[in-house]
């Protein structure tokens, strides 16, 4: 997989990348150069950041040591995250891309990196994927969600029939239901995707049409799966969203519970637990 292209024009997602964190090997690195190196471990060596307009100039310093070619694209107006992808179409030339949501990271299950894992199922199955992560009802205001079946002989990927984007749970029980899930889960986007150039096509279709207006992502790939076949897979590794309540705390501790430091933290942790449970304990007897 040679190319890459990470979307970090949504208002919410401008500081958030260049939010300082320590990475694996005890070094600090931004969540931008995190989430770079999460690219380069599965075989990328270009990289196109979709930024907000006028945000180039900290994006590319911040992606300067990255080792990867890096590419930096304004999207001139604030027309969405469908639109802020398809900004990317010259980049890409019309080949399969690596896609990745520019305000999550990424912590392995296993000793392969999520990315890798998940182009490696693109590429066996010679088709889209999007990772997914089975997640409760109340976390569906924060994701895509995904319809389908499971195949035949796999307890990890699912053809996609459907997409809705942060449906309600009502909306999520009458059409998101997955054979074999657990009660009240759904299949979340994990912000992280493999994609066609036809993803591009159906983008480019929505903007020829859309006279200005917002192009969200999901349509796009609720047409994809009726076009041509697009797979969803469970990764062996958990997202970190760092844009919900809590999200760069607890990317950081993801983070430093997998790195080389993991013991130094654990006995940070078990140290402040044993401190707030002695505090609270005070409180009580007070």
């Amino acid at each position: 997989m040679e190319h890459a292209v990470l979307t970090l024009a949504a208002p919410n997602q401008r500081g958030l990348p260049l939010q300082p964190l320590i990475g694996r090997d005890g070094r600090e690195q931004t969540a931008l150069s995190v989430a770079l190196d999460e690219a380069a471990s599965a075989g990328v060596r270009q990289a196109c950041l979709v930024v907000h307009a006028g945000d180039g100039g900290a994006f590319g310093a911040a992606a300067a040591d990255a080792g990867l070619e890096v590419r930096v694209v304004e999207q001139a107006q604030p027309r969405g995250y469908g639109h802020a992808l398809r900004c990317a179409a010259e980049f890409t030339e019309g080949q399969p891309f690596l896609h990745l949501v520019g305000d999550h990271l990424w912590v392995s299950e296993s000793a392969v990196s999520c990315a890798r894992q998940l182009v490696a199922i693109a590429e066996q199955e010679d088709a889209a994927v999007s990772a997914v992560q089975p997640t409760r009802e109340t976390m569906l205001p924060y994701y895509g969600v995904v319809g389908g079946k499971r195949l035949r002989g796999s307890r990890t990927l699912y053809q996609v029939e459907l997409v809705r984007e942060k449906p309600t749970p009502t909306l999520a029980e009458q059409e998101l239901l997955v054979p074999g899930l657990r009660t009240g889960h759904y299949l979340c986007f994990f912000g992280m995707h493999v994609f066609t150039d036809t993803v591009m096509q159906l983008l480019g279709e929505d903007v020829a049409m859309a006279d200005g207006g917002v192009i969200p992502l999901s349509p796009a790939l609720h047409r994809l799966a009726q076009r041509e076949s697009y797979l969803a897979a469970e990764i062996a590794g958990r997202r970190h969203d760092l844009g919900v309540r809590f999200g760069p705390l607890y990317a950081q501790l993801a983070l430093a519970l997998d790195g080389a430091e993991r013991d130094e933290v654990l006995v940070a942790l078990v140290e402040l637990l044993t401190q707030s449970a002695r505090g609270s304990g005070a409180a009580t007897a007070q």
